[in-house]
């Protein structure tokens, strides 16, 4: 089985077993004279669009010749989540920022306003060999899936996800930045 299948698959069954320890409604409702909105937050409605999103994402993974070749074509951009001092110190050449904590439908509108662009994104756990500039995550939480699952959610479907994890000196990648070489 395809390793990434494999990933997606335990992502998958994580979200269901997540769901099924979801707090359940309060058993004290508040009193009649008091209006309690609840948040705007939908972790059930997270997890249907994060099983929706991985199964596309699980035919989007692409190796970085792939990448690389898919970034030159017309329509497509590589979008850096990270953070913005991550972002400004080391990046992919070309690549275009918006933090993953800043990701709305205005500020996503302004980047990228057609939804069928092509997007590629990679995130830190793409690349070894540089931990000042792409420190490791955990890897199920890699910056990545959530990206992906975000700009799905968005309404981004034309997403790709760079699969490789490549030496910071693998002579393909170009960077761009204040740590650049």
């Amino acid at each position: 089985m395809n390793k990434y299948l494999f990933l997606s698959m335990l992502v998958l069954v994580g979200c269901q077993a997540a769901r099924a320890l979801e707090p359940k409604q309060a058993e004290n409702p508040p009193a009649q004279n008091q209006t309690v909105k609840p948040a705007r937050v939908d972790y059930s409605g997270f997890v249907q669009l994060s099983e929706e999103a991985g199964a596309l994402r699980a035919k989007r993974l692409v190796d970085i010749d792939t990448f690389l070749k898919m970034s030159k074509e017309k329509g497509t951009i590589i979008l850096d989540a990270r953070s913005e001092s991550a972002y400004k110190r080391k990046h992919f050449q070309h690549a275009v920022h918006l933090s993953f904590s800043d990701f709305s439908f205005a500020a996503l509108e302004r980047l990228i306003p057609d939804k069928n662009t092509r997007i590629l994104i990679y995130c830190n756990n793409n690349i070894d060999g540089d931990e000042q500039n792409f420190a490791r995550k955990s890897t199920p939480l890699a910056l990545n899936i959530p990206t992906f699952i975000n700009l799905y959610g968005y309404g981004y479907k034309n997403v790709y996800e760079l699969s490789s994890l490549l030496d910071v000196s693998d002579p393909k990648l170009i960077f761009e930045g204040t740590e650049a070489d």
